[in-house]
Formats: C-alpha cells, structure tokens, sequence
C-alpha cells in the first residue's frame, strides 16, 4: 500500500470527525428507532458509552458504527436506513450501510447478527436483542453482554477496550466467575497484564 500524501495538521478536522461520526450514530439509530426495528449499539461506540458513565476522559472514538440486528430484520432495517441516507451493501460477507452513495466501509454502519458467531473460530455467539437497555439517545448492549463481545473476539483493539472497562471500574477480576472459562482465562490475562 502506498503512502498517502499528508494535509496539515487541522484541530477543526480532528474535532469534526468526532462530531460525523455522533451525527452518524445518531441518524441510523433514530431511523431504526422510529420504523420500530429492534436493534443495539455494540462495538467501540457502546464501549464508549459505558465508559463515559464513569470517566470521560477515558472514551476513545472511532468511525465505524456497529449494530446488532436480528437476521429477520435485515429487510426492515434496510427500508428503515435507505431513506436516512445509508444505502445498503454486502462485501466480503459483511453487512453494511453505508453513510451515502459515496461512503466508506471505515465509516459505515456495520451490521452484527444475534445469536450468530461473528466468524466461525468464535466460541461465543453474539447476544440476543434482550441483552440490551435504552441509553440517552439509542438502545446499547448490556455491560456483561459488551464484555463478552470483546472477549469473544479479543482483537488488539478489544483487549484495549476490556483494559479501558478494568481501568474506569466498569468491571474487574471478579468478572472471571461470570464468564464461561474460555472467555474467563481471556479476562485473567488481562487483568494480570494491564499495560500489555
């Protein structure tokens, strides 16, 4: 891949791609909302969430947008977010909707099935809907379900989130009873080693 050419620094672009992707979050949740669709936020954004509650200087922000949606309600969902500018498209085996025609997949609303694996090594399903609760603008996953979620996939950047939820308080080694041992072992391991 090449190297792209660089702009110079700009604070405002910084603090607009924050306030794009709020609008974005926002957009896709009320549309989803108000067409009576079941959904929840997951991923970075309901990290965020949950963290903010405790420290706000901890939450970190990303692009992207991930939604957990029944597999029944993909058609519903998609005649939900079309009119709300997010056209639909499946790649790779993912599930989209991009934000425009012109979208990017990093700054789409990607689509997560409940009660599926997110890919086939995963030993954990994603949650149900159920395993979710209304936050102040949206429905977001349950903190005990999230977790779960970061440790089932326990990417690079979901071991940093679970360490950002053990560092706020949000959770800690007593979580490990909780867990079915796989996910438990995953856990332990991060609370042993909290700085990687």
């Amino acid at each position: 891949m090449a190297v792209k050419a660089l702009g110079p620094f700009n604070i405002d672009r910084v603090f607009m791609a924050v306030e794009k992707q709020r609008e974005r979050l926002l957009r896709a949740t009320r549309a989803l909302a108000e067409a009576g669709v079941p959904y929840a936020v997951t991923g970075d954004n309901a990290v965020a969430s949950w963290v903010s509650r405790v420290d706000e200087a901890a939450v970190r922000f990303t692009q992207d947008i991930d939604i957990l949606l029944r597999r029944e309600d993909l058609a519903a969902a998609t005649a939900a977010l079309e009119p709300a500018g997010f056209p639909y498209r499946h790649s790779a085996g993912i599930h989209m909707f991009l934000d425009g025609s012109e979208g990017k997949f990093r700054d789409a609303v990607h689509v997560i099935f409940t009660e599926e694996k997110v890919r086939n090594e995963y030993t954990q399903p994603a949650p149900g809907i159920q395993d979710s609760e209304p936050a102040t603008d949206y429905r977001v996953l349950t903190l005990d379900a999230l977790v779960r979620m970061k440790l089932t996939s326990f990417r690079d950047k979901d071991r940093t989130h679970v360490r950002d939820m053990l560092d706020v308080g949000l959770i800690d080694a007593g979580w490990t009873s909780r867990l079915p041992p796989d996910l438990a072992a995953r856990l332990q391991t991060l609370v042993d080693s909290p700085d990687g």
